[in-house]
């Protein structure tokens, strides 16, 4: 049944978060301890779905593979998103009972937001992806992280308007979804326990042989239905901000490369040698290397930080994980330091340009994993080439797998700065190197 959200503002500042309560559902953000579990997928969600609303519309077969899709590329626990969608939407009937709801199916608005109550429907998006987008944005600022350039107006406006700011003030951990309940709904005091109730009842699907395995395919093949590269130029010929480099980006690849995304050294033991084929990309390789199979070893080839060495070794299908060495007890965390350094470099221009290429130098970004959830961008330096690698590490093991990776891979690199998922270091690293 659809909630009238917008009225939280009006409490936003009056409730402080209770430590103890709302620790039986899942924090927003996912990290290696609090991953959707691998019964829920796409098919199974829709079959839920439909057992909910036998009379779905058809166009929103495909709503479960989106969640997913962004669920991942945002890093929020996209199962609980999908369940508040069912509680909003009275499972995408839009209906409050026997009437209809404020919000209207075309509206592709799954969350409420801007519907205040009193007639008015709050925003619209232009399809079923957008629609989800803004609704997982939303709760990654509830969750306290920063959304840049958000699609929903409302989300822009909170964020604007520090809204939140004092309520998570009050946090020692992560803000979990019962503590959300508390926030967007604050007149209902059913909203936490509704949300839990759905949950509870999608567990028996949970033992049931998917209907519909090729929705989970559809969702990682992630294939971006916008307009090309040329159009968008196009329509757009000014250079594009750090933030649409990177959401282009995780659009055009995250989620197609994640099931390779299989890590430099995740194991039990992480100080033992391991032998892995590491998942590297070029993200902004130009136009006049594409098809051309010496392109992105051509532009690291300047490179003498390790960077020829490691696409030499990409292209031969030969590339094995280093040993991850410990860093030694007591050796401050250097990630730590890059990260304030890094922030620091956003507003001051002339850490900023340190960080930068030098005039008259190329620069490529990449992708590699260890697997986390957390990301840095390792800077390795050339005569030629300047290379940002956004590399995905593991919570506790920042400073040791970017050593392990520098090590290994980008020699005389150093970290340029600590994020809290890689979207975010995606479009720090975009912003150095919009180039290509």
């Amino acid at each position: 049944m659809p909630r009238r959200v917008g009225a939280f503002l009006l409490f936003a500042l009056l409730a402080a978060p209770s430590p103890l309560a709302a620790a039986d559902l899942p924090a927003i953000k996912t990290n290696r301890s609090n991953a959707v579990p691998a019964c829920v997928t796409p098919g199974r969600l829709l079959a839920f779905l439909e057992s909910r609303n036998p009379q779905l519309d058809p166009r929103f077969r495909s709503i479960a593979g989106e969640y997913m899709r962004l669920g991942e590329t945002l890093g929020v626990r996209w199962d609980y998103a999908f369940y508040q969608m069912l509680l909003e939407t009275g499972s995408l009937s839009f209906r409050d009972g026997n009437r209809s709801g404020d919000v209207r199916a075309q509206q592709n608005n799954f969350a409420g937001l801007g519907a205040t109550g009193r007639g008015e429907h709050g925003e619209s998006f232009k399809d079923i992806a957008t629609g989800v987008r803004a609704h997982l944005e939303h709760l990654l600022l509830y969750a306290g992280e920063r959304v840049e350039n958000p699609v929903a107006e409302r989300t822009r406006k909170v964020q604007e308007w520090d809204v939140l700011t004092h309520w998570h003030k009050g946090f020692t951990r992560p803000v979990t979804f019962a503590d959300l309940a508390a926030k967007w709904a604050p007149g209902t005091r059913s909203y936490r326990r509704m949300i839990e109730g759905i949950a509870e009842r999608f567990e028996e699907f949970c033992t049931r042989p998917d209907p519909n395995p090729e929705l989970m395919q559809e969702a990682r093949a992630h294939k971006d239905k916008r307009p090309s590269d040329s159009k968008l130029s196009e329509a757009k010929p000014e250079r594009a901000g750090g933030s649409e480099l990177a959401q282009r980006a995780i659009e055009a690849g995250k989620a197609e490369s994640n099931e390779k995304r299989l890590g430099l050294g995740v194991q039990a033991n992480p100080a033992a040698a391991t032998s892995a084929t590491v998942p590297i990309r070029m993200l902004n390789q130009p136009a006049a290397e594409l098809g051309k199979e010496a392109g992105p070893a051509a532009a690291m080839a300047a490179d003498d930080g390790g960077g020829a060495k490691l696409e030499r070794d990409r292209l031969a299908g030969a590339i094995t994980a280093s040993t991850a060495k410990p860093l030694a007890q007591g050796k401050t965390d250097k990630a730590s330091g890059a990260d304030k350094s890094l922030q620091t470099a956003s507003t001051a221009a002339a850490a900023k340009a340190a960080l930068s290429p030098a005039a008259g130098q190329k620069c490529r970004v990449w992708t590699a994993s260890y697997g986390g959830q957390k990301a840095m961008i390792i800077k390795s330096q050339g005569d030629k080439v300047v290379n940002y690698t956004v590399l995905d590490v593991n919570e506790g093991s920042e400073a040791r797998e970017a050593e392990a990776f520098i090590s290994a891979y980008a020699k005389n690199g150093a970290i340029a700065g600590q994020f809290g998922s890689q979207a975010q270091a995606l479009e720090k690293a975009f912003e150095l190197c919009p180039e290509g």
